[in-house]
């Protein structure tokens, strides 16, 4: 089976090569349409021999990505963005699952780094050249619309999972978060698109979550609640829900529990937000998509005292992903407070050497390392808090430095 790399792009010439760089002997075509670059993009894509096609960007998403799919012509489609590069160790299973007759579609696991709270996700980037799947939605694209339309008329059609990470996407690294104007944008049109589809659970989900990330806290509730309400699974004959179709709403239930935990959390109601994590953590979805819930979860109990209900969350968090950076801080600070120095000073060690920059890692270190007397490596890890401190939080180095000296210690 053939490959095509479909991609649409515009002025992504720093990010550009690193993806092309890791597709280059994976792919027999590369796609990409361009929306109106004006600095290298184009010249970069040729070097890499890609097929480029102009297209006047019309503010959807998905009629640019629609666009490349008119142009490939291979057996297969895998999509990436600029700012995304495909894991060489997982080709060979992908190469594997495109061979499989009956597979239509293989949802990827994407990382997505720098990305705090929920750093998995599992997105529909491979699938077969087939004529009845197209993107759909504005913002938001994406082909599972037109997939489950196509099942329902051809029902053989297998849907498959590679549950190793196969997409790294760096567009959650600093600098890359989106600006205001950007969360505007993506309101205006995803608030569009739903007053045509009012019943959609996925966009709700979207746009409820965005809602409350711009502190528009009610108008998110209502309607991530709106949402839960639309998710409807289709029934087989004998009236029952379909197993298939459960399965294809669990993400979308996921993450309407998981914002709607989020969103209580954030109007301090503990009881509320807690009975939606747990609800999100009950879908029968892959552990790793769950980390989020686990860790709030978490958070929610030690605020509330229950500091062995906390453990025992992010236990599980570090259980599922042990590379799970945030995980091993957090629970560091948990076993702290339960008076598990040893176990602490471990996890938080393990928090730095997965992200070396966490600077309350390295602070809370050297708090674990002074109670135990080990004052040469504290101070060392203190230093090395204040450095970062002062990039990112300025005052708060200049307050660690003063503790430290009004304890008789000087940095």
């Amino acid at each position: 089976m053939s490959l095509s790399l479909c991609m649409i792009v515009k002025n992504e010439a720093e990010n550009l090569p690193r993806c092309l760089e890791s597709v280059r002997s994976v792919v027999d075509e590369i796609v990409l349409v361009d929306t109106g670059s004006t600095d290298q993009t184009v010249a970069i894509a040729q070097s890499f021999g890609a097929k480029v096609y102009s297209f006047a960007w019309t503010g959807d998403f998905s009629a640019a990505r629609n666009e490349s799919l008119q142009h490939a012509t291979r057996d297969w489609i895998l999509v990436l963005d600029a700012d995304e590069v495909l894991v060489k160790e997982v080709v060979p299973l992908l190469k594997q699952a495109i061979q499989q007759p009956d597979y239509l579609v293989i949802n990827l696991l994407r990382h997505e780094i720098g990305a705090v709270q929920s750093p998995y996700s599992l997105v529909s980037r491979l699938f077969r050249r087939h004529p009845a799947i197209q993107f759909s939605r504005p913002y938001h694209a994406m082909i599972d619309d037109s997939v489950a339309a196509l099942r329902q008329q051809e029902p053989h059609w297998q849907v498959a999972e590679v549950t190793e990470t196969a997409i790294l996407h760096y567009g959650y690294e600093p600098g890359a978060i989106a600006s205001r104007d950007k969360w505007q944008i993506a309101r205006s049109t995803m608030e569009a698109y739903l007053a045509q589809h009012p019943n959609d659970p996925y966009e709700c989900s979207k746009l409820g979550a965005l809602y409350v990330q711009m502190a528009d806290v009610e108008r998110g509730i209502d309607l991530l609640k709106h949402g839960l309400a639309s998710v409807k699974p289709m029934e087989n004959m004998a009236g029952e829900a379909d197993p298939l179709s459960v399965h294809a709403t669990a993400p979308v239930e996921y993450e309407l529990h998981y914002h709607l935990g989020s969103a209580y959390s954030r109007l301090n109601q503990a009881d509320l937000a807690a009975e939606h994590y747990h609800q999100a953590i009950k879908q029968p979805i892959l552990e790793r998509l769950k980390l989020g819930a686990y860790n709030n979860l978490g958070s929610l109990m030690k605020v509330n005292g229950d500091l062995s209900g906390a453990k025992a969350a992010y236990e599980t968090c570090v259980a599922i992903a042990p590379e799970f950076a945030l995980g091993h801080y957090n629970l560091g600070t948990t076993v702290r407070a339960l008076g598990h120095l040893t176990d602490a000073i471990a996890h938080y060690q393990t928090a730095i050497h997965l992200n070396p920059g966490h600077a309350e890692a390295h602070q809370n270190l050297g708090v674990a390392l002074l109670k135990l007397g080990r004052v040469e490596q504290s101070l060392a890890s203190f230093g090395r808090a204040i450095a970062l401190h002062s990039h990112h939080n300025p005052q708060q180095a200049e307050h660690l430095r003063r503790s430290l000296k009004e304890m008789g210690f000087q940095l």
